[in-house]
């Protein structure tokens, strides 16, 4: 864990335009003073992140939100209330005081308030919301440990080492619309909560890229990565590894690291990304295989990242 020190450093390197990664309750993030567009386009060029592609804005209080957005749709303050310190983020009106280059040009920005004490401190040190993609190269796996940041941003200004992130895959995205909302990302909060608040909108079909996550591939490690299916389990079981939720599945593979002893979804959340990474360090392994799960709950945000990791290789 940080001490204060190491926050009162990080805090002045977002004052002075610099990148810092950081632990949130999801992943780790790539930071920098959000109405700051010079600092924020360092983002983009050490991630190697597409220009196309917006940044999520994290806040440490309700006062910042007022500052970053054009409505006062009651609404958002009741989803704030229920899930805010959390991995929720609402994609809303933007003022005129949030740069361009952070929602990629859109009328629109993308916010959330992390449920993570070392990032609420750094944010309100710095005296400034926090633009912050996942502290990662662009379509790679998100990092749930400062050790996933340091092997893929060595060059970066500065770490805040939190330990490992709780929650393990990135905020659910919602929009609100005048019948309620719409998941542009799946995350650990589900459908079925966010309707307790509010209404659930199926009416609208999503076509652009509004908020981040929504790209075909994306979290994919550098080894080739498959969902386990009558067809990937026939790849070559010696030199794979696999990441294995039931148990059912492990036989003949090289490696196995078991996500989770009680078969419990949120436990696949935390530790898919980690497990990810542990294969493609490994030299022994040249084929990562996922367990794949129901898609209900969080089954949905699991397959997501699953399916986006996949897709490279699949076109292979």
């Amino acid at each position: 864990m940080n001490n204060l020190n190491d926050i009162n450093i990080a805090a002045q390197c977002i004052k002075d335009g610099k990148l810092v990664a950081f632990p949130t309750d999801t992943v780790y993030g790539l930071g920098a003073n959000a109405l700051n567009p010079l600092a924020v386009a360092k983002i983009f060029e050490l991630k190697e992140r597409p220009s196309f592609d917006p940044l999520i804005i994290h806040i440490s209080n309700i006062q910042q939100l007022e500052i970053l957005i054009l409505t006062t749709d009651e609404r958002i303050y009741k989803l704030a209330e229920k899930f805010w310190p959390g991995p929720l983020t609402m994609v809303l009106p933007k003022s005129r005081i949030v740069p361009d280059i952070v929602t990629s040009g859109l009328s629109t920005v993308g916010i959330r308030m992390p449920d993570n004490d070392i990032a609420l401190e750094l944010i309100c040190k710095s005296e400034c919301p926090i633009a912050a993609p996942s502290a990662n190269k662009f379509g790679r796996i998100s990092p749930t440990t400062a050790a996933h940041v340091k092997k893929q941003l060595p060059n970066i200004d500065y770490i805040l080492d939190g330990g490992k992130t709780k929650v393990g895959i990135e905020s659910t995205i919602i929009k609100l619309t005048e019948f309620g909302f719409q998941i542009l990302r799946n995350g650990i909060i589900t459908k079925e909560e966010l309707e307790k608040i509010i209404p659930f909108d199926g009416n609208l079909k999503i076509e652009k890229i509004s908020a981040p996550g929504m790209l075909k591939s994306h979290y994919s490690p550098n080894k080739m990565f498959f969902i386990a299916n009558n067809a990937t389990l026939k790849l070559g079981k010696s030199r794979a590894g696999l990441i294995s939720f039931s148990g059912e599945l492990e036989k003949g593979f090289r490696k196995v690291i078991k996500i989770s002893e009680r078969k419990d979804l949120k436990d696949y959340a935390v530790n898919m990304f980690e497990a990810m990474h542990t294969f493609e360090d490994d030299n022994e392994i040249e084929i990562i295989i996922a367990e794949p799960v129901y898609e209900n709950g969080i089954g949905k945000a699991i397959m997501d990242r699953l399916r986006k990791a996949e897709f490279t290789w699949l076109q292979k």
